[in-house]
């Protein structure tokens, strides 16, 4: 029995790469990729590091650029088989966060903070994701429910590393936070299309109490072929929560809120006026920093809900 199993488990055909060889590869591109970017050389020279390097890889493995990319477009029309190897990969790169440049900037200074104090990190999913512009795997939907630890005045930071992968188009991810209080939601998003790190501020309001969070992160289609491999790897996911300072004899009230994650419908059009605050189903533009994005027809394409 165990034989016949064995037999009917999908094999990689022996023209492409095998997936623990192209696990390999995909864990030192990303290697490289960080330490051209992080190389003290001019940002126009950054691409002819990261080929360099990446032709030393290829050459470690005993493979041509031209074996590596069909072997690449070969996993991506196969996707549920290349998220079990980037799945692996993400977790090999965790390990090695440092590498990708995790000591950098905001994501090194709160690397090492946990959930409890006056600022934490909050974030409770995978910290490392995989994904493309094929659903489902171009949508990473998250919540955060009531926490006991939060505060009227809270504020949060979201941020993580993101690095593209594409052999053409363009390039173009969303990522969409809203958080819930007593009677109003405010909402904010934020368009990223570059490898690096991305952070996303939301303010607070100090007079409603927070009952959760939710958001996700998007991958826009496009107007490339569907066999066109376009790839984005986010490392090192972190949502920041601080606390506002309490002035002395101050009276913190304690959270007594039932449980409840934020439930209904977001609506689309929500998504093009940056951060917006609103009462019940009414949302209503609060900065219109983000509004140049017109990300709203794009999500509206994959029915947001």
């Amino acid at each position: 029995m165990v034989v016949l199993v064995a037999s009917c488990k999908p094999k990689t055909p022996s023209q492409y790469i095998q997936p623990d060889d192209m696990e390999d590869i995909l864990v030192e591109y990303h290697l490289t990729k960080a330490l051209a970017q992080n190389n003290a050389v001019a940002y126009d020279d950054r691409d002819i590091y990261q080929t360099v390097y990446m032709e030393a890889v290829l050459k470690k493995h005993g493979v041509t650029k031209a074996d590596f990319d069909s072997s690449l477009v070969y996993y991506y029309t196969r996707a549920d088989r290349f998220e079990n190897v980037y799945k692996r990969v993400a977790e090999r790169l965790e390990e090695q966060a440092l590498m990708l440049g995790a000591s950098e900037g905001e994501i090194g200074k709160y690397a090492q903070l946990d959930a409890t104090g006056d600022t934490a990190n909050i974030w409770s999913d995978r910290s490392a994701m995989t994904m493309m512009p094929l659903p489902p795997y171009n949508r990473w939907d998250f919540v955060i429910d009531e926490d006991s630890t939060f505060r009227r005045g809270d504020s949060f930071l979201m941020q993580f590393i993101s690095d593209f992968m594409y052999q053409s188009g363009q390039k173009g991810a969303v990522l969409y936070v809203a958080i819930e209080y007593t009677d109003t939601v405010v909402s904010r998003h934020q368009r990223f299309s570059s490898s690096g790190i991305t952070q996303m501020r939301i303010p607070a309001i100090d007079d409603q109490d927070i009952k959760g969070l939710k958001g996700f992160f998007y991958v826009e289609k496009g107007n490339e072929p569907p066999t066109t491999t376009r790839l984005l790897f986010l490392n090192n996911v972190q949502l920041i929560r601080f606390h506002k300072e309490i002035k002395e004899n101050e009276e913190i009230k304690k959270d007594s809120l039932q449980r409840d994650s934020i439930g209904g419908r977001i609506a689309a059009d929500t998504l093009s006026g940056g951060d917006s605050v609103g009462t019940g189903r009414h949302h209503q533009s609060v900065d219109s920093r983000a509004g140049s994005h017109r990300v709203a027809p794009r999500l509206s394409e994959d029915r947001v809900r």
